[in-house]
C-alpha cells in the first residue's frame, strides 16, 4: 500500500510491510526511516491525527507508535512544538557506538529495568511541583551527606512498614544507587568479601574495583548456600535474601539464620541488596533480613526498579558502627544526588503515590509473567522456568553448551537476552551452568507479546538445531525440564 506524507513537508512514499498488522508496520517503517536517514534528526512529524488520515488508520495506533517510539528513544514530544526525530537517532550515531549492550534493540528482554512506558509522569509532576513549592531555602544550598532529611523521615516510615526494617532517620545515608552504596561500602570495609556464585555482575566488579578480594559460595534453589561461610576468610557477604539474583527464590529461614550467626560469631558485615523486595506474587511477602539483626546487617534500596534507573535515588541503611566510616568516605556534603529529586520522592512516598504506583505495577508485571508462563507453555511447552514467584525476571534452564547458540539466535532476531553464564564467578565451574536470563518487565506493554514470540522462535530454532545434530543425545536434557506453572519456583 503507497502512501504519501506530504504534511512532512516533502513528498515521502513508502510502502508499509504485509502481515503483520498495521501499528507494527508502522513502527516498523518510521525506524527504517529514521535509522536510514531518510526522516533526519530534528525532522517535524506529523501530529498523529494528520498521519492518521493520510495513511487510513485509526488516530490511536499513530499516537501508540509516536508515544513507544518516543520512550525508547526515538523520537521527542516537545509541548508546542510536536513529535521530533531525535537527534541522536541516526546511522552515524550506532556507527560509531556497535556494543551491544548500549545500540537500540528491536526486542528486548535484558534484565534490571522496569517498564520505562509506565513511569508515572502526572503523579511526579505533582509531587516535584508541591515539593518545590514547600522546600525550605536550605534545599537549595550544600546538602548534608546523609540526605535530605525529609526523604530520610518518608523511608524510615516506609520501610518499616512495607520491609520490616529496623530504622530511624540518623541511620539512613542516601545514595546515587545500589552500586553506588556498594562502591561506598566496600571503601569502608575493605579486605575480603563472599558473594554468590551466580551474581549480578556488575556489582561484583564493583566489589573489584575497590580493592576487595571476592570468594564466591554456591547457590541453589534454596538461595545462597550460607553455611559455606564459617569455612572462608570473608569479612562480609553480599545477598540478596530476599530474591536471590538471578536464579530467584528467597534464602530459606535455616539459611538467614546461619548467615545471622556468622555475622554475630565474627562480627562480620552482611549487605543486603533488597533490589526487587516489593514484587511478590505466588508466595507471603518475605522481610528484611536487616528486621532482625540491624546491628549486623547493611541494608541497601533503590527506586531503579520501582520506578526508574533514571531517577537516581537509592539509600543504605547502616549498623551504628559503619556511618561516620561511609560518610567520611562520601565526603562532607552531598555531590551525587539532587536534593529536588530527594524532595520530590518524599512527597512521593508520604503522598501515598508510591504505593499507588507500586500496586499498580505488581500488578501489570504478574500478568507479564503469566503470560510468560503460558506463551512458553503453549510454544516450547518442554522448557523450565524457573525464580519466577516473585521480581521481574525469570530463568530459563537449557542443557548444557547451548546458551550460547541461543544468544547467538537472538542476536540474528535483534532480541536481546542475557546469558546466565554472564552472572557465574569467574572461579566457579560453568558444568551445568547454562540458561537465559528473561527481563519480563523490560519491553513495553505494546510490544510485549511480540517480543515473547521472538523469544519462542529463538527457543524452538536452538531445540530443532539439537535434534538434527550429531549431539542429538543432549536433547533429552533440553526436553526433559518439565514446566508446570504449579510447580515453578
Amino acid at each position: 500500500m503507497m502512501n504519501s506524507w506530504a504534511n512532512l513537508g516533502f513528498d515521502l512514499h513508502i510502502e508499509l510491510p504485509q502481515g503483520i498488522g498495521i501499528r507494527a508496520a508502522l513502527l516498523q517503517t518510521l525506524r527504517d526511516a529514521i535509522d536510514s536517514g531518510l526522516l533526519k534528526p530534528g525532522t517535524r512529524l506529523p501530529p498523529s491525527r494528520t498521519l492518521a488520515l493520510d495513511l487510513g488508520v485509526a488516530r490511536n495506533t499513530v499516537a501508540d507508535c509516536y508515544a513507544e517510539l518516543a520512550a525508547a528513544g526515538w523520537l521527542v514530544t516537545r509541548p508546542g512544538s510536536g513529535t521530533v526525530v531525535a537527534t541522536l537517532a541516526s546511522t552515524h550515531s550506532r556507527e560509531v557506538d556497535p556494543s551491544p549492550t548500549r545500540r537500540r534493540l528491536t526486542y528486548s528482554l535484558l534484565p534490571g529495568s522496569p517498564d520505562a512506558s509506565a513511569f508515572p509522569r502526572t503523579a511526579w509532576i505533582s509531587s516535584a511541583r508541591r515539593a518545590l513549592t514547600t522546600a525550605p531555602t536550605d534545599a537549595f544550598a550544600t546538602t548534608d551527606p546523609r540526605g535530605r532529611v525529609e526523604l530520610r523521615n518518608a523511608l524510615t516510615t516506609y520501610l518499616s512498614r512495607t520491609r520490616g526494617v529496623r530504622v530511624d532517620p540518623s541511620r539512613i545515608v542516601i545514595s546515587a544507587s545500589s552500586g553506588h552504596g556498594i562502591s561506598l561500602l566496600a571503601r569502608a570495609l575493605g579486605g575480603t568479601i563472599a558473594v554468590d556464585a551466580f551474581c549480578l555482575h556488575l556489582h561484583r566488579q564493583l566489589l573489584v574495583d575497590e580493592g576487595l578480594l571476592t570468594i564466591p559460595i554456591s547457590v541453589d534453589e534454596s538461595g545462597t548456600c550460607t553455611d559455606e561461610l564459617v569455612s572462608t576468610s570473608a569479612e562480609s557477604v553480599l545477598l540478596t535474601p530476599t530474591h536471590q539474583f538471578p536464579l530467584g527464590g528467597p534464602l530459606t529461614p535455616a539459611r538467614r539464620a546461619t548467615a545471622l550467626e556468622w555475622a554475630s560469631t565474627t562480627g562480620g558485615v552482611i549487605i543486603e541488596d533488597d533490589y526487587d523486595g516489593e514484587f511478590r506474587y505466588d508466595r507471603k511477602p518475605v522481610g528484611a533480613l536487616q528486621g532482625i539483626a540491624p546491628q549486623h546487617v547493611a541494608y541497601l534500596g533503590t527506586v531503579s526498579k520501582t520506578l526508574s534507573p533514571a531517577i537516581r535515588i537509592g539509600w543504605m541503611v547502616l549498623p551504628d558502627r559503619l556511618i561516620e566510616p561511609v560518610l567520611a568516605t562520601k565526603g562532607p556534603y552531598e555531590r551525587w544526588v539532587s536534593s529536588t529529586d530527594q524532595l520530590t520522592l518524599a512527597d512521593f512516598i508520604e503522598s501515598g503515590r508510591f504505593d499507588s504506583h507500586i500496586r499498580k505495577m505488581r500488578t501489570s508485571y504478574r500478568r507479564r509473567r503469566d503470560q510468560l508462563v503460558a506463551t512458553l507453555a503453549q510454544q516450547v511447552p518442554r522448557v523450565r522456568v524457573a525464580g519466577i514467584s516473585a521480581g521481574l525476571h525469570a530463568v530459563i534452564r537449557l542443557p548444557s553448551g547451548t546458551e550460547q547458540s541461543v544468544l547467538a539466535a537472538a542476536q540474528a532476531r535483534d532480541l536481546g537476552l542475557e546469558g546466565l553464564s554472564v552472572f557465574r564467578h569467574p572461579d566457579v565451574s560453568s558444568v551445568g551452568g547454562d540458561g537465559i536470563v528473561v527481563g519480563y518487565s523490560t519491553p513495553t506493554q505494546s510490544q510485549y507479546s511480540r517480543t515473547l514470540d521472538v523469544l519462542c522462535e529463538v527457543l524452538q530454532e536452538v531445540s530443532t538445531a539439537i535434534v538434527s545434530s550429531p549431539l542429538a543425545a543432549i536433547y533429552g536434557a533440553f526436553c526433559g525440564h518439565g514446566f508446570s506453572p504449579r510447580t515453578a519456583r
